[in-house]
């Protein structure tokens, strides 16, 4: 089997640090602000210790920035990686919603027989 053109010059390319690309949007240094970057740092560290990569964007300094990823309210978390992209708008208090939301548990934690009235005790 013959390599395509493109293929055989492409220069590999070196996976990124982390598996998990998160940014959170703000507007200026405000408690809520402060309070979901700590409670998100401490998720991450908790659930994705060194895997994740978090960028705090200022929508007081870039407020054009708010256009790309859609955002109507602050403070807002994207996860940008990996795909698909979610959004939690909050202070990103409650760990258990916080966690669903990025997909880090399922969304149900009772078991799928549990749900169907299945019991195997």
């Amino acid at each position: 089997m013959k390599t395509p053109p493109a293929s055989r010059n492409a220069k590999p390319t070196a996976p990124a640090p982390w598996d998990w690309e998160l940014r959170l949007y703000v507007a200026g240094p405000t408690p809520k602000s402060a309070t979901a970057f700590r409670n998100l740092e401490r998720i991450c560290e908790e659930h994705l210790a060194g895997r994740y990569h978090i960028e705090v964007i200022d929508l007081l300094k870039n407020p054009q920035l708010a256009q790309g990823d859609q955002i109507l309210a602050v403070p807002t978390l994207v996860r940008k990686l990996p795909a698909p992209i979610r959004k939690i708008i909050g202070t990103l208090s409650n760990t258990e919603r916080v966690l669903v939301g990025l997909d880090l548990r399922p969304h149900d934690l009772e078991p799928v027989a549990a749900r169907n009235g299945e019991n195997y005790a």
